[in-house]
């Protein structure tokens, strides 16, 4: 990968983002509340002003019910780590109590400059890395791929607009990924380890890690080096949690409140209108007032564990890094469909592993990263960000239009469906994946995207449907997202299929 066009790259998706936070954030001068600015925020003062043991417990100077703790103990570190920094600058921003809902132009800037630098400390660098070793892949590729990972609209537009920290847990889960590519497993394990403990929804990419792992593990034999794996990742994993967590170990109460706080159950089935099954469905039948909360706890649960199961068992058997990357989609695509308390936000955990099949199937990926993008809006749109929202989009249209245009000998081929077809042929001869069917769906999904963005920017919904635009947002995105599920599932349960038989012939 030529130097010039990385620095260019990385200068361009820095600019992007610095561009992208001189927009409001969420909850901007909207008391009493606030948004999630005002929680990061908030976290800074509880960390700095509190003992330890009183960060994730209810009280007079810790108010659960504003803003109170619910990530894990590496977010409060470094909620911690920037409340100090901010103390610093002026001790106002993070005063106990008195700073409730500050907001000045200053402590903007040192907000949105915490997010650039952990951007670039921990994802950043992790693209970088990568995109420079992407197997069997041009030069012109891997500087295409680095640009399109780098100005992904979704995860720039919550962090730098909305104003989240998703780049550090996306970040430890990237070098995860690439140590596990590198044959580095202790050292894969303890990036996701952080991960984990930075934010927990990083139990949507748990399965593959935990399924991908063991596989290598039988494949070494269960009961030889296999089992010294197997103990390498258990001893790694062990301390990694274990130092994550030293200040809550000493009280099983502690260690619980955290548990409760990271997990709370009575939040119900979801919130707003997320592009899920769950809440797609109940426009026409009203799950949350039918069944009671225990049975939607264990109905999205049976249904999670079916959708991640095909999955899961396919890559413990055939624990290759191909099959572990489209297993991360499929995983935590079925958490983000079918899963208790999913957020809209929780779709940039999916969105992660998709970027890194950018190179290997352009269209989807990319389709996908636009769907993505788009199933945000209507939070986007009441922070705000619409605007950012296109142009963004745009550039992403912009950068990734190289590998739109790229052309292969057939549709098939260029989906990584060709097994999957051959099969679905023996016993439906006429099958076949048209490619100018699925250009001609691809146009005519971003032209309803742009059309539910118009209309949501300038039309006003009727009276008796005050919701209607967010909730055919959420539905038109929850129709694209179960064609991607079924589509990556797709190419991983019959990948490697054809090399198999051929290998039997040969």
């Amino acid at each position: 990968m030529e130097e010039s066009m990385t620095a260019l790259s990385v200068l361009l998706a820095v600019t992007v983002r610095w561009a992208v936070s001189l927009y409001p954030y969420s909850g901007a001068r909207k008391p009493p509340m606030y948004g999630d600015y005002e929680a990061q925020r908030h976290w800074q003062e509880v960390t700095l002003n509190l003992p330890v043991k009183q960060w994730y417990f209810n009280s007079t100077d810790n108010d659960l019910l504003y803003w109170g703790l619910d990530y894990p103990p590496l977010t409060a570190y470094h909620s911690l780590l920037c409340g100090y920094l901010a103390h610093m600058i002026n001790p106002d921003w993070v005063a106990l109590n008195s700073s409730r809902g500050y907001e000045s132009h200053h402590h903007k800037l040192f907000m949105r400059a915490t997010v650039l630098v952990a951007d670039l400390m921990v994802y950043i660098p992790a693209v970088l890395l990568y995109c420079s070793h992407l197997q069997e892949t041009s030069s012109k590729r891997k500087v295409l791929s680095l640009f399109c990972i780098l100005l992904y609209p979704g995860l720039i537009l919550i962090d730098y607009g909305h104003f989240q920290y998703n780049s550090v847990s996306l970040g430890f889960a990237l070098w995860g990924i690439i140590a596990l590519s590198r044959g580095c497993e202790a050292l894969g394990s303890l990036a996701f380890c952080l991960a984990l403990n930075y934010k927990q929804m990083e139990l949507y990419h748990s399965l593959p890690f935990f399924c991908f792992l063991l596989g290598k593990c039988i494949k070494q034999g269960i009961m030889g080096w296999g089992l010294l794996l197997l103990l390498k990742i258990g001893v790694t994993v062990m301390a990694a949690f274990s130092l994550c967590w030293i200040p809550f170990l000493t009280d099983i109460e502690q260690i619980l409140q955290v548990l409760r706080r990271l997990f709370p159950v009575g939040r119900g089935l979801f919130e707003d209108k997320v592009a899920n099954v769950w809440c797609s469905l109940s426009v026409v039948f009203k799950v949350k007032n039918v069944l009671s909360p225990e049975t939607q706890l264990q109905l999205s649960l049976v249904c999670t564990v079916l959708a991640v199961l095909p999955s899961c068992i396919k890559l413990t058997a055939r624990p290759t890094i191909r099959g572990f990357k489209l297993s991360l989609v499929n995983c935590a695509l079925s958490f983000f469909l079918f899963s208790f308390q999913v957020h809209e936000k929780s779709i940039l955990l999916v969105s992660l592993p998709a970027c890194l099949l950018l190179s290997e199937v352009p269209l989807m990926a990319t389709w996908f990263l636009l769907t993505s993008t788009f199933s945000m809006l209507p939070l986007l749109q009441k922070d705000g960000l619409v605007m950012a929202y296109v142009i963004t989009t745009l550039i992403f249209l912009l950068v990734s239009a190289p590998f739109l245009s790229s052309h292969e000998k057939t549709s098939e081929d260029r989906l990584k469906v060709k097994p999957f077809c051959t099969f679905a042929r023996r016993y439906i001869p006429w099958f076949r994946i048209n490619e100018s069917l699925v250009k001609l769906l691809f146009f005519s999904s971003v032209l309803v995207m742009a059309a539910l963005t118009i209309a949501i920017s300038t039309l006003a919904p009727p009276p008796t449907l005050p919701d209607l635009f967010p909730v055919l947002i959420s539905g038109v995105s929850c129709l694209h997202f179960l064609m991607f599920f079924f589509y990556f599932n797709i190419v991983q349960l019959w990948d490697n299929v054809g090399e198999t038989k051929k290998k039997k012939i040969s």
